[in-house]
């Protein structure tokens, strides 16, 4: 056991967030580093992923900084037990359920969010009175450098420690006891973390990811899916895991859709996107060839704009494929990358959602249209989440849980729904010692019987 972990369990033990006003002090100073050191976070998240300090903001300190004012603004209400009604027939007494941490959980984070995805985790662990281990991803290590060089400065080393490395140190914290898993990533991954746990019995949390589809009816705004396509599939260079990953669209609107899709991705990065200061860059080399070769690999009739690759940039052009087969290799995994297929139906909204369902189930899923149509999509689908005439905003709702469905993962958080994943509610019952009627003890005969029988 590495003195990190050993350090964080001591910390529950001692009861370091045992009271609402340790949790709150912890919580700001984490508030505090976030925003006294942003530019230094926007700076690492520029090295590893072409980030500008505006989407760095957007996209990563200052959603977390959101997520902690929402725990700051409820944590005297998410902390406080909670009332049950007591059946008359067990009265006199008190049915309460009453919130307690798990102990101390494994936070594990992946490369393309990895400020976000470590730290929007680990409020709400802490609002619920959890410590807690911090595996930032190694493949951001300017990312995650800054995080291990600042938590110290400003959380309490018995309630948060952060842990850097590659496979040979997350596979030694995967060895530990944990009271809570969650980490985000792939499904690959997290199905070695699920076996580790299951040595111990310890509790997942995964957030995963998918091919999230999205439908573009006969009956949408054309131009504002466009933008609003565009902007949430090529951000980040496409390295997000609610990303619209493909396009269906009715063939009747297909054409005339990715004449608009190629105008707004050109008004929002220019004939090079290259040189715009808002498109980022694929994390690594190795990336950089799995894309290219989804690219290399055909089953398309076209590319409608981009398709151009600099390795040494690390740089894939916001590219859009028409007239993409169902078994082509872009469409046989995530692609998690600037690459948009968009492949066309012709017998209605029927055929969408048929090809939606014979897939797995999607993280998210997203509809363009009128409200019949999009209520439609919604019943006759299954998603972690999804959105109706935008993407990936429904994930800014505090009051909306994030989370997958089958292969996209399972668990889920923000907001109420992230303390209530570190969380364990134990249901008390509190009885007065009088009365104490014989009825409820043998023997059980005659008057006693009959009425047990009626009242159970």
């Amino acid at each position: 056991m590495t003195e990190q972990v050993i350090n964080v369990r001591k910390g529950f033990a001692a009861g370091a967030l045992r009271d609402i006003e340790s949790r709150r002090q912890q919580l700001t100073a984490l508030r505090a580093m976030v925003s006294d050191h942003a530019a230094d976070f926007a700076a690492a998240l520029g090295d590893d992923l072409g980030r500008s300090e505006l989407l760095a903001h957007v996209t990563e300190t200052g959603f977390v900084l959101n997520e902690i004012d929402d725990a700051l603004g409820h944590l005297d209400v998410w902390t406080r037990p909670q009332k049950v009604r007591l059946p008359l027939k067990l009265g006199p007494g008190k049915a309460v359920r009453v919130p307690e941490p798990l102990g101390t959980v494994l936070i594990i984070a992946p490369w393309n969010y990895p400020f976000q995805l470590l730290l929007a985790p680990l409020v709400p662990a802490i609002a619920a009175g959890n410590t807690a281990v911090l595996k930032p991803s190694e493949l951001a290590p300017a990312t995650s450098a800054a995080i291990a060089r600042f938590v110290p400065e400003y959380l309490d080393p018995a309630v948060v420690q952060v842990v850097e490395g590659g496979v040979p140190e997350t596979t030694a914290l995967l060895a530990e006891p944990w009271d809570h898993i969650f980490y985000t990533g792939n499904g690959n991954v997290a199905r070695v973390v699920m076996r580790a746990a299951a040595e111990h019995l310890t509790p997942v949390t995964l957030e995963l990811g998918g091919k999230s589809p999205t439908i573009v009816t006969d009956s949408a705004d054309l131009e504002v899916a466009a933008r609003r396509i565009a902007w949430g599939k090529y951000l980040n260079a496409g390295q997000t895991c609610i990303a619209p990953d493909y396009v269906l669209a009715d063939d009747t609107i297909a054409d005339r859709f990715t004449d608009l899709l190629v105008t707004e991705i050109a008004n929002m990065y220019g004939t090079d996107a290259s040189r715009s200061a808002d498109y980022g860059r694929i994390i690594n080399d190795r990336h950089v060839t799995r894309l290219q070769g989804l690219l290399d690999g055909g089953g398309y009739a076209a590319v409608a704009t981009g398709g151009d690759v600099d390795p040494a940039a690390r740089y894939i052009a916001p590219t859009v494929l028409t007239g993409v087969a169902a078994d082509a290799p872009v469409m046989g995994e995530e692609i998690f990358g600037p690459i948009l297929p968009v492949i066309t139906y012709s017998h209605g909204l029927t055929e969408a959602i048929e090809f939606v369902n014979a897939r797995p189930k999607p993280l998210a899923l997203y509809v363009f249209g009128d409200g019949r149509s999009a209520d439609r999509v919604l019943a006759e689908t299954s998603s972690g989440g999804a959105a109706v005439n935008h993407v990936l905003f429904h994930i800014t709702v505090p009051g909306l849980p994030f989370g997958g469905v089958g292969p996209s993962g399972m668990g889920s958080y923000h907001g109420r729904a992230g303390f209530d994943t570190f969380t364990h509610y134990k249901s008390v019952l509190r009885r007065t010692t009088k009365p104490d009627p014989s009825i409820a003890y043998p023997p059980y005969s005659g008057w006693k019987a009959k009425l047990l029988k009626k009242l159970f």
